[in-house]
């Protein structure tokens, strides 16, 4: 989740970073804030500085609250990813020229190429996007994520699964089923209890219902590869059928 950002922004060893680590993400705050955010003058640093005290969460609280952040100190993960971002962007703001005549990626440049995924070019940094993604990811009940892009992929994929047009419209079509009497159905065995027996031929009928879609999937399959190698050629020399 965090090496990109920690890597464009030149950390030490960003592959190794653990959020879960106190210390190591103690120590990320710190060093986001003196070399990159700079927030803070320098002597007012020093109680974000004192990593081992008791008292550096609510340091850390004031920290947050001083840079408008959305988050606060108990969402770990959240805010020191939004710092990340804060960070890319004061970096990017300081050296401006030289990221504006950077280079685009050939896979990117090359319009011969497939086509970008459209995802690709969002500001996934951006505290508008993440408080989007996580609306909608709370209205359509979408497990949380510690990448916002992969979020939005799961709610893009449930969206045109599920709130298409198309699937809507299949959605809305009702089959109607076929009128079973359970009575002429045996279940083979007895559990003791009138319901559990209805209950159990019921599943046992679904289940029947199922394997017959199975082997009408599997005619199908068979079907189409026999389509394929019908009508072979016969070499009367080889004594054999074949293509």
């Amino acid at each position: 989740m965090f090496h990109r950002k920690l890597t464009a922004l030149d950390y030490h060893n960003p592959s190794a970073f653990d959020c879960t680590d106190d210390t190591q993400y103690r120590n990320c705050v710190v060093w986001l804030e003196d070399q990159k955010i700079r927030h803070y003058k320098i002597e007012d640093r020093g109680n974000l500085r004192n990593i081992p005290s008791s008292d550096w969460p609510e340091a850390y609280q004031k920290y947050l609250q001083d840079l408008n952040c959305p988050f606060g100190a108990q969402e770990k993960q959240e805010s020191v990813d939004w710092l990340m971002g804060l960070a890319v962007r004061y970096e990017y703001g300081d050296n401006v020229d030289k990221y504006k005549n950077c280079e685009p990626l050939a896979a990117f440049s090359n319009s011969n190429t497939a086509v970008v995924d459209p995802l690709f070019n969002l500001d996934g940094d951006s505290p508008d996007f993440k408080a989007g993604v996580t609306a909608l990811a709370n209205i359509l009940k979408i497990q949380r994520h510690d990448d916002y892009l992969v979020m939005l992929k799961a709610i893009r994929i449930l969206i045109q699964d599920k709130l298409s047009p198309e699937a809507i419209t299949k959605a809305s079509h009702k089959q109607e089923g076929i009128p079973v009497a359970l009575d002429k159905h045996v279940l083979g065995f007895d559990t003791g209890d009138a319901t559990l027996n209805e209950a159990a031929q019921i599943l046992r009928l679904l289940h029947i219902e199922e394997l017959r879609e199975l082997q009408t999937r599997i005619n199908e399959a068979i079907v189409a590869v026999q389509a394929i190698i019908a009508d072979p050629k016969t070499d009367h020399r080889l004594g054999k059928v074949g293509r």
